[in-house]
């Protein structure tokens, strides 16, 4: 299937690993330019560079903290000057700390906003005049199928990814006039370094093994395992493609099946 991605500007935070390095990949399968960021310089510029050898594509790549403003501001200039435009955007950043509510602090609840919540804010209003100025854009914010479930022991998760789909709704409603499309994807229980980190916490606090913790989240989903990061990021990929054109304001669940509601 042709999705009509040749030489879009794709923009994947927290892009050097895990779900967001995936997207960053399948972008570029599509022949996508793509730009990618992440904290870590050394994990990104290595992540970069085998996407450039395998894929053939131009890739722009930037150490960048998601919850500072101005460094959101300074990226998407540099991706715009150096690509001419920014066409796609993957709001993504780092799960909030596994726990329950009395255990959490208040500096917690603000890191948690900061990176899952304002984080897409900064994005959505640097990437939009962009996409404006085109009459076309994406917008796919990264977030969990606790947007509609709540899980155990992630609060922090359970709270501020809701707001996210409140902004995705809210932009869609007001940017759909002007040819940008704006929603969400909530992976379920996927096979990252995110994941093993919430198993190791829960094993801590239940006693039970990692491995066990691991059988349990499959066991619970419909088929029986977890997911792979690129089974998310081919539906990322799909909705920023023209075969996803009447699909603005919703939050699509990869989680093979665990989302228990109708």
């Amino acid at each position: 299937m042709n999705l009509e991605l040749q030489d879009r500007v794709a923009l994947v935070a927290a892009s050097s690993q895990g779900i967001g390095r995936a997207t960053a990949e399948a972008f570029a399968a599509e022949g996508c330019r793509v730009a990618m960021c992440a904290r870590k310089r050394q994990t990104l510029e290595a992540a970069a560079e085998q996407v450039r050898a395998r894929y053939k594509v131009d890739v722009l790549a930037e150490p960048l903290d998601v919850t500072h403003a101005e460094a959101v501001r300074r990226f998407v200039a540099a991706v715009a000057e150096k690509f001419g435009s920014v066409d796609i955007c993957v709001t993504n950043a780092g799960g909030p700390p596994a726990k329950g509510f009395l255990a959490t602090s208040l500096e917690e609840w603000q890191r948690a906003v900061e990176m899952n919540f304002l984080s897409a804010v900064y994005f959505a209003r640097e990437v939009i005049p962009h996409m404006q100025r085109k009459r076309w854009g994406r917008i796919v914010t990264l977030t969990s199928i606790t947007t509609k479930q709540p899980v155990v022991d992630l609060v922090l998760s359970n709270a501020v990814r809701a707001a996210v789909v409140g902004l995705v709704k809210s932009l869609a409603n007001e940017f759909g006039k002007d040819g940008i499309l704006v929603n969400n994807v909530g992976p379920g229980f996927t096979a990252t370094d995110r994941l093993k980190e919430l198993a190791e916490a829960r094993a801590c606090a239940s006693g039970e093994s990692e491995e066990e913790i691991f059988q349990g989240w499959a066991s619970d989903a419909p088929l029986k395992r977890l997911g792979d990061p690129r089974e998310v990021a081919e539906t990322i990929v799909w909705l920023a493609s023209e075969r996803a054109s009447y699909i603005t304001g919703q939050t699509i669940l990869v989680d093979g099946g665990s989302y228990k509601g109708l």
